[in-house]
């Protein structure tokens, strides 16, 4: 197997590269694991900074490189597609497309109807409406098919009534697609209906939720009564759960962690030579350049493993453990890595932003304390390693 790129995407690299030096501030130091629905960082101007590349890449057309010409896409490679999402996460830089993209357009391509991917491929390619997600709940998380949001015939309309939790970005989320109950007598997993539905329904109120990291990206999603016509309801009725569960597929499977991993390390090896704790330089301990060259060899696996989605993706194949591995494996990565971040900071690693002393203006202490809700968000490691158990090595359930 050859690993290298050809040469037209190494040349397309460039390109992306060319476009984010001329696009990002001069002093931009990238934003990972902060949601750009963060109050502070939208008095920055970072959510109108997003917005605005996010334009730039669409009127380009790298906004949605793979998709079929008919529906706003290049039709471009899925490895191309990938150089574009290494680059992109390497530099930290906002604007990607966001759950539309990502997770959204490929399940309405598998699934949707010609009127449906008329309507909303076209608009998500042109960076003319904004996605969100809801599908955990407060009483169903891991256990997502136990969720409770009805979904009830009235007429040409689905009248909806429900609660999602940790709806990321849905403050200035355009429209959501979102799990519902439609046979609340069937067995959980065939019940549920994939819906879409504009944010501007009446109804439909958001509720921000700060977490310990003093970020407010999540949301409280509330359907008080919410009419959704029959023509948004995705696929066939009753089938939403298996249509959802291929979309996780789509969000558990991105080289984007092990790129901005990538990203993570090369600014820690550049602390560590400029740092030293209890008068020893930090670059010359034998055993934090161990531990440096174990994450090194652990972030090169994960991009391999993500390569290797892209090229199933490639082959017309819908990676589903393979995803579920990448997932799983990709966000425990992280977690090291900033443990060993943090390691190298000592104490003044710890302060959040607002300090004098904060080191990076706070961001390692702030992606620090984000890294842990990355194995729990979406799907926990524990299912993940179900998911590989049952559907990758045959083991029985229970």
């Amino acid at each position: 197997m050859d690993f290298r790129f050809t040469a037209d995407e190494n040349v397309f690299r460039e390109e992306i590269q060319s476009f984010l030096k001329q696009e990002l501030p001069k002093n931009w130091a990238g934003g990972d694991w902060i949601s750009e629905d963060d109050d502070e960082r939208r008095k920055d101007g970072e959510l109108s900074l997003s917005r605005t590349i996010r334009s730039k890449l669409a009127r380009k057309g790298w906004l949605t490189l793979a998709w079929p010409s008919e529906y706003g896409g290049m039709g471009a490679s899925h490895m191309k597609q990938l150089v574009f999402n290494e680059e992109m996460a390497y530099q930290g830089a906002p604007g990607g497309g966001g759950s539309g993209v990502a997770m959204l357009g490929p399940t309405l391509m598998l699934y949707g109807s010609e009127d449906q991917k008329r309507e909303h491929l076209p608009r998500i390619a042109r960076a003319e409406v904004e996605w969100c997600q809801g599908y955990s709940e407060p009483e169903s998380g891991s256990d997502l098919a136990s969720l409770q949001t009805s979904a009830v015939e009235d007429g040409d309309d689905y009248v909806i009534n429900g609660t999602k939790s940790w709806t990321s970005g849905a403050r200035h989320a355009d429209w959501i697609f979102f799990l519902a109950r439609t046979d609340p007598n069937a067995p959980k997993h065939r019940g549920i209906s994939f819906f879409v539905a504009n944010m501007k329904s009446p109804g439909i109120t958001v509720r921000p939720i700060r977490n310990m990291a003093g970020v407010s990206g999540f949301n409280e999603t509330v359907f008080d009564n919410v009419r959704v016509p029959k023509r948004n309801l995705v696929g066939e009725r009753n089938r939403g759960w298996y249509y959802g569960a291929t979309l996780l597929d789509f969000e558990r499977s991105g080289v984007q962690r092990p790129a901005r991993a990538k990203r993570v390390l090369d600014d820690l090896v550049a602390l560590a030579k400029s740092r030293s704790l209890s008068g020893r330089r930090l670059a010359g301990d034998p055993i934090f350049r161990n531990r440096l060259g174990a994450m090194a060899a652990e972030i090169e696996a994960c991009r391999l493993m993500c390569y290797r989605v892209a090229w199933m993706q490639s082959q017309g194949e819908l990676p589903n453990k393979e995803a579920s591995i990448v997932k799983v494996f990709s966000t425990e990565m992280m977690q090291h890595l900033y443990n060993l971040v943090i390691h190298a900071s000592g104490l003044q690693g710890l302060l959040l932003p607002g300090s004098r002393l904060a080191l990076q203006n706070g961001k390692i202490a702030r992606n620090w304390l984000s890294s842990f809700s990355a194995t729990i968000a979406a799907g926990t490691s524990e299912i993940q390693r179900n998911i590989i158990a049952n559907r990758g090595l045959g083991l029985p359930r229970g």
